[in-house]
């Protein structure tokens, strides 16, 4: 399974920075872990970036065990 990482207000919602995620595709990774963590998961995920291995991702790209899955929510600075 690959590891679904998590930051900033992610990893707020889900209550974890990092877990094994069931799933073929950065899609499926995602389906599960918004079922997994709920509402609260589910709306952060609409706003942010979602990146394998250190590369802005689409849904339909293809996850194997060895690779990373990052949520990047939007930063704020001030």
């Amino acid at each position: 399974m690959p590891r679904l990482r998590l930051f900033g207000p992610a990893r707020d919602a889900a209550g974890t920075a990092s877990v094994l995620a069931p799933g073929a595709t950065v899609g499926e990774v995602l389906v599960w872990a918004t079922a997994t963590f709920g509402p609260a998961f589910d709306e952060v995920l609409a706003t942010s970036r979602v990146w394998v291995n250190g590369e802005a991702a689409e849904l339909d790209w293809l996850v194997v065990e060895s690779d990373e899955v990052a949520v990047l929510p939007p930063s704020s600075g001030g």
